[in-house]
Formats: C-alpha cells, structure tokens, sequence
C-alpha cells in the first residue's frame, strides 16, 4: 500500500512527456518539487476536460465508501484502489474519471522484515518521470473532525499485485505504472474492458531502490504542513 511518494520534475517535464499526444492546459500554477506527497496532500495530476489535458493540482484521497464511515466523523479519505470490481469504484473508472499521477520515486514500508523502514523505488538514480494510473472526482470531503468540510479535486491511484523487487519489502501490493506515452494515453482513452490490463505489475527488474530510511526523497522541499493523518490503507485493504 503506497501511502508516500515524490514528484521532483516540473510542469513543464510533465508538458513535454505527454504532447505528442495533446497540448496542455497548465492550470497547477506555479509548480515546486514535492520531494515527499503524503495522504491529503495537494499535488499535480493531469486530466481530460472537454478533450483538453489539464494540468491541475487535486488532494490525495477519493471519498471512503459509506460502510468505512460509519461511526466516524470524518473521512480521512482512500489513497489506493484495488478492487476495481467494487461498485464503489466502478462510477470513477470510466474515461471522464480518469489521470495520470506525475511521480518520480514511491515509497514502501518495510512489512516483511518488519522494521517499517521506508524503501524508495525508482527506475534508476536519475529518478525519471513516470506515472501511476489514476482516478478524480469533485466532491466535497471532511477531511477533519474539527474544522469545514473540503470542496474540490480528489484523486488516489489504482494498485495490483508487487514485482520481485517491490515485494521484497511490501509483499501485498504496488501503484500501476504507466512508462510510456502509448501506455499514458490507453489508461486515459480505452473503454474500461481494455484499459484494465493495465492494472498489472512492472516485470521484475524494472525498478531500483534509490533511498532507505527517509520520509523525502529527491530535490525540493514540500511547503504544505505535514499532515497528522493516516491515509487509505484501512479502507484500501477492504476495497
């Protein structure tokens, strides 16, 4: 369950990978490197408005489904989708719910030694950009007990099963990864019957770890508060 990760680059490396395709709208404003994005979180996505990309900023978290909010107060939100045949999730996988998640390296928690250590995964040292398969919606979400409800852009990114690397320290599950323009623009075009090929793991030896032990990797610095709150593994696990 991927809980923490980085996007370093800026918008316009995000522009350039996808223009063969489509132009982008930028609407993110000025873009920073977040060198550590946690649940709740504000970061850049990029999605499809009346056959326009936008770049826009979304927080991390779709709604919970009514059954993980009973008996809370707030919903604090779930980061990973797994269970695509849920019919929680099945309104959000169509192509007007879809993104691409800018990345450049994702962390996962040491589960199988047990020591929680953080692990860093990226394709190299060079921390390239890459994407992981996403889902947006508009709603309006009480992120906290105290304070107003949150309206606007939410998003969380789909999940399958880990390649050898990544299970080795997180044997239950990894984000989809999207490489290539081609692979870019089925996850943002191709009816759900073909785009959920897609929800399938890197082949084994694709990825590195490029850093332990730390809650940020990369250049940057994040400038929003880090903020106190568990992100979707609960509700995520019973997708």
């Amino acid at each position: 369950m991927c809980n923490l990760y980085s996007q370093t680059t800026n918008a316009q490396a995000i522009i350039d990978f996808v223009k063969a395709w489509k132009a982008v709208r930028d609407r993110a404003g000025n873009q920073f490197p977040i060198s550590g994005i946690f649940p709740n979180y504000d970061a850049p996505v990029l999605r499809v408005v009346e056959d326009e990309l936008e770049l826009v900023m979304a927080k991390w978290g779709m709604p919970s489904p009514p059954f993980a909010l009973q008996g809370k107060k707030s919903d604090i939100g779930v980061t990973n989708v797994r269970n695509t045949r849920s019919p929680h999730w099945r309104r959000w996988l169509g192509v007007e719910s879809r993104c691409l998640v800018p990345v450049t390296s994702f962390a996962e928690p040491d589960q199988v030694s047990g020591s929680k250590i953080n692990h860093w995964f990226a394709f190299n040292e060079a921390r390239p950009l890459f994407f992981f398969a996403g889902v947006w919606t508009k709603t309006t979400r009480q992120v906290r007990v105290s304070g107003d409800p949150v309206s606007g852009d939410f998003y969380a990114f789909l999940t399958t099963e880990p390649n050898a690397e990544v299970g080795a320290v997180h044997d239950k599950a990894m984000p989809v990864i999207l490489t290539t323009l081609d692979e870019c623009q089925a996850w943002m075009t191709l009816p759900w019957a073909q785009a959920q090929d897609l929800q399938r793991p890197l082949p084994d030896g694709a990825l590195q770890v490029v850093a332990t032990g730390t809650k940020r990797d990369g250049p940057g610095e994040a400038t929003q508060a880090e903020p106190g709150l568990p992100g979707g593994d609960v509700q995520g696990t019973l997708m």
